[in-house]
């Protein structure tokens, strides 16, 4: 069974804690998570770009020069794609990267990025975070004690909380994130991972699914 320290505030340790099995001690797939951070930053794209192709760039309806006795190749329109200014072959058009993957497969993807941060040592468990209100210097002070500044961490809770995430955002390279929304590009982009021992206990609901 995989135990880890639970520690508080002052980074001092207040018991043990056994994580499930089912989420931190499971087989790596490395296929399978590579499709899912793919796909995931697939889904991300906005696909917006776009290039003008010959009918699209305006003007050019006029037949620049006669067809015959200029010595000149016949030219239809000053906008054809050999011309300066003229349109685009092939350029890029809006589109939708975004494509699903099986839930098997997310959450198996998942659970072997957790997997990889335990046996890295890269998972701290504290038992609670809580500000009275939503202040950056007490997120970094509380990322200091537990050894965790200078680092990119996701900070995992199990559900929002407003004075956290705004205590949070101004701090390069820290991200605040709910269990529900946890996925394997954010777990495996992230050197760190803060996750509060109620969050844990609902991985472990969640891996007895």
């Amino acid at each position: 069974m995989a135990e880890i320290d639970i520690k508080d505030k002052n980074n001092s340790s207040v018991g043990k804690l056994t994580l499930p099995e089912t989420v931190f001690s499971v087989s790596i797939k490395q296929g399978t998570v590579h499709d899912s951070i793919v796909n995931y930053l697939a889904n991300q794209r906005q696909g917006t770009h776009a290039t003008k192709t010959k009918g699209l760039v305006s003007g050019g309806g006029k037949k620049p020069y006669k067809q015959k006795g200029t010595g000149r190749a016949r030219a239809g329109s000053s906008r054809s794609p050999l011309w300066k200014g003229g349109g685009t072959i092939f350029g890029p058009q809006p589109r939708d990267y975004s494509y699903s993957l099986p839930k098997k497969a997310k959450k198996v993807a998942l659970y072997g990025a957790l997997t990889a941060k335990y046996a890295d040592g890269e998972i701290t468990v504290i038992d609670s975070i809580s500000f009275e209100k939503p202040r950056t210097k007490d997120m970094v002070a509380l990322l200091k004690r537990l050894g965790l500044d200078g680092k990119t961490t996701l900070v995992i809770l199990p559900e929002k909380n407003e004075s956290i995430l705004f205590s949070a955002r101004n701090i390069p390279g820290v991200t605040v994130m709910r269990v529900t929304d946890l996925n394997t590009y954010a777990v495996a982009v992230h050197n760190r991972l803060l996750i509060t021992k109620q969050a844990v206990e609902m991985l472990a609901e969640a891996g007895r699914k």
